[in-house]
């Protein structure tokens, strides 16, 4: 996988961007390098981008700003890059649709690990080929292998690879009480070290695209003090 992906660095510091292409490099990745959100945008065009290191603290627009803006064009993985220690910075980028977060300074080998656990749920990901697998529930399909969530129109709600991983997992395991340790460890793996609230995080912007009514959830339920649990009937096709 290492050896076909192509990675931007987003990121204002010229010693940083150098340092982490060489990383990189390293490990067989192909690399570009932008400085800011100009570039990056051109570079996003002109080339086939597997995975954004995003850096949050950009000269002009924002690493949030920009965040928001390719998401809303693309699932390009994104992971945002911070100096910044508060969990509430780190919690808006989840918000905005990073799919992970590393806070400066960091290491090589953490980076590394991270990156290939991202693009391991990356939408895009090469995978093994396997039966097409389709979970339904309510008015709407999750296509395993299209990585697509379908409503009943037949158009694909935009998901995350975070977002379409816990949704996996609560689909699989329908009518049980999982805690936020659980999620964790199914939906993201250890390897990506997520904090805990960015499982709530989650959570949420899942309920604003599968529920009817958003205030009071159906699908996804809140069991106070132990977790969440997926209350819909999930038929499997093809059934195994």
């Amino acid at each position: 996988m290492s050896e076909a992906s192509h990675i931007l660095i987003v990121d204002d510091h010229r010693e940083i961007r150098e340092l982490v292409q060489r990383a990189l490099q390293r490990e067989g990745f192909r690399v570009s390098l932008a400085p800011d959100g100009r570039l990056m945008r051109k570079l996003l065009a002109e080339n086939r981008i597997d995975l954004i290191l995003l850096d949050l603290m950009l000269p002009g627009e924002d690493g949030l700003s920009l965040c928001r803006s390719v998401r809303a064009e693309s699932r390009v993985p994104i992971i945002m890059l911070t100096a910044k220690g508060e969990e509430v910075d780190r919690v808006i980028g989840l918000e905005m649709g990073a799919d992970d977060y590393l806070p400066k300074p960091f290491g090589s080998r953490e980076l590394i690990a991270r990156i290939r656990a991202v693009l391991r749920r990356a939408p895009f990901a090469k995978e093994p080929e396997r039966q097409t697998k389709q979970f339904r529930f309510d008015r709407w399909v999750l296509d395993v292998e299209r990585r697509e969530l379908l409503g009943e129109d037949g158009i694909s709600v935009p998901l995350s690879s975070g977002e379409f991983d816990l949704l996996l997992v609560l689909v699989e395991r329908p009518q049980r009480v999982l805690n936020r340790e659980q999620l964790l460890d199914l939906a993201r793996g250890r390897d990506a070290a997520p904090l805990d609230r960015s499982i709530d995080t989650q959570i949420s912007r899942l309920r604003r695209k599968i529920e009817r009514d958003f205030s009071e959830p159906r699908l996804i339920k809140t069991i106070w003090g132990s977790g969440y649990m997926f209350t819909p009937a999930v038929n499997l096709f093809p059934e195994t």
